[in-house]
């Protein structure tokens, strides 16, 4: 009985989650864009069949303000897949990078001192760099192909 609940409780997220992703991919279409348009004409030119009335008035202001309020936060859904799948590739990185770090992986974790402290680690290696006048030495096409002949020479001893 459990199990079930928790498949039917599935079975309506992704409703949910399709609808609102395909809601989100019309909105910012090029068809969204013109049926938008298409309204707005509409009710202008509506504006003398009903004398420019109040009511005329409230029928856009009503609409658009509930357009408006589902779309922030079908924006803000959008926002947050975004930025999660952009920390899940960066988190990948990090975890494939040879030297890096593992404590950056999900740094969006931390608690605002940890990452001030983490900013100021940074902040020092920035200023090292700084030093480092010459930007050829560390960004020359033999540091690429050394780079390259690496990975290259890592992949064929797997």
């Amino acid at each position: 009985m459990a199990l079930d609940n928790r498949r039917e409780k599935t079975k309506r997220r992704d409703v949910l989650a399709d609808l609102a992703s395909g809601v989100t991919r019309w909105a910012g279409s090029s068809w969204g864009f013109a049926t938008a348009l298409a309204v707005i004409i509409v009710w202008a030119i509506l504006g003398p069949v009903f004398h420019w009335s109040d009511t005329w008035q409230l029928v856009i202001n009503t609409g658009t303000t509930i357009i408006t309020f589902l779309m922030v936060f079908l924006i803000q859904r959008s926002q947050n897949r975004d930025s999660m799948a952009i920390q899940l590739k960066l988190n990948e990185l990090v975890a494939a990078i040879e030297g890096a770090s593992n404590r950056l992986i999900d740094v969006e974790a931390l608690s605002e001192d940890e990452l001030k402290i983490l900013h100021t680690h940074y902040q020092r290696i920035v200023a090292m760099a700084a030093q480092e006048a010459d930007m050829a030495k560390s960004h020359s096409v033999e540091e690429a192909e050394r780079r390259h002949a690496a990975k290259v020479g890592k992949r064929a001893a797997r």
